[in-house]
């Protein structure tokens, strides 16, 4: 099991353990251990909120912006925190559920370091509901995704880092997986399908619109391979009001049919989820899954990425 505390679950974001729990059968103790950790990071993140609240305020250096950059701040503190010896919580809880749960104590299928896992998701959505989230400032605020011009690698993933990487999360994948299909499907963002009226589909995955879709639909030319050869067919892709959308339906899609079930069961390996996405027939074109590996492992990926965490980097730095 390659994930981290850091890795999982960002310093802006404490999210879903989702991701974490499909992988219990497969690394029980490590998915108990990652999962004890997350709720005793943000159980500092707690402390550290009430300890800034209790303070005098003076008002020098009060403002919104502060507020939220100290709250980046917390939340990083939090998770070094629990990642090192933290305060033995994370230990007491491994402990305490293990002795709970022990061996053959399976139910349905589902392990006992998944069912285990269940039980501290239940404890950190308790703990997350008693911890206010300090606002955005809207002085600071990021662009909406679908105004900023995507014509380079570099604005592609920074503009979609965040839809990414929450889509990712429910999946269990790398948010870099995510990307690179999309950039294989978009060009990098330079050729998403459009409307005759020349509104974006903002559909990033080319998800076609069958029966099954009821939403609004945006009709183009397409490329597929037919009986060895490609060809030029018209098809109806389905169109979204927005980026995020269009993450929220291609998890959806994954998750709701039986065919993507392999490629989701291999999600921690990311070139194995995608030669399962192609191998379940995801795209006709035959070096599809080898496309995107090339995207995932390429200069222009490893270029960006290492620009979205410069930028995180920096206000960690603040």
């Amino acid at each position: 099991m390659t994930a981290s505390l850091s890795s999982a679950s960002l310093y802006t974001d404490l999210q879903s353990l989702e991701g974490v729990r499909r992988r219990a059968d497969k690394h029980p103790e490590e998915t108990l251990r990652f999962a004890a950790q997350q709720f005793e990071a943000l159980f500092l993140q707690m402390m550290l909120k009430s300890a800034r609240d209790a303070k005098l305020d003076d008002g020098l250096f009060d403002s919104e912006q502060t507020d939220f950059y100290q709250d980046l701040h917390d939340k990083q503190m939090a998770i070094n925190m629990a990642q090192g010896q933290g305060i033995g919580i994370a230990e007491l809880l491994v402990q305490q559920l293990r002795q709970n749960q022990g061996p053959g104590k399976d139910m349905e299928g589902v392990s006992a370091q998944a069912a285990a896992v269940d039980r501290i998701r239940s404890l950190r959505d308790y703990l997350d509901a008693r911890l206010p989230s300090t606002p955005r400032p809207a002085a600071i605020a990021e662009p909406a995704a679908q105004n900023v011009p995507l014509d380079t690698p570099e604005a592609f993933v920074k503009t979609l880092w965040p839809q990414a990487r929450q889509a990712a999360d429910k999946l269990g994948v790398d948010p870099a997986v995510l990307l690179a299909q999309a950039a294989l499907e978009t060009g990098w963002g330079r050729s998403v399908s459009r409307h005759t009226d020349g509104r974006s589909s903002y559909n990033l995955f080319n998800i076609k619109a069958d029966a099954r879709w009821d939403g609004e639909r945006v009709s183009v030319e397409t490329q597929e391979f037919r009986n060895g050869a490609f060809g030029r067919e018209q098809a109806q892709f389905r169109a979204y009001d927005s980026f995020a959308d269009s993450f929220d339906d291609y998890v959806n899609f994954l998750q709701n049919s039986t065919r993507y079930r392999p490629a989701l069961d291999s999600a921690p390996d990311s070139h194995r989820f995608v030669s399962e996405l192609a191998r379940a027939g995801y795209a006709t074109d035959p070096d599809y899954a080898e496309k995107i590996i090339g995207i995932i492992d390429g200069e222009p990926m490893a270029r960006s990425l290492s620009a979205v965490a410069a930028e995180r980097d920096s206000f960690n730095d603040f």
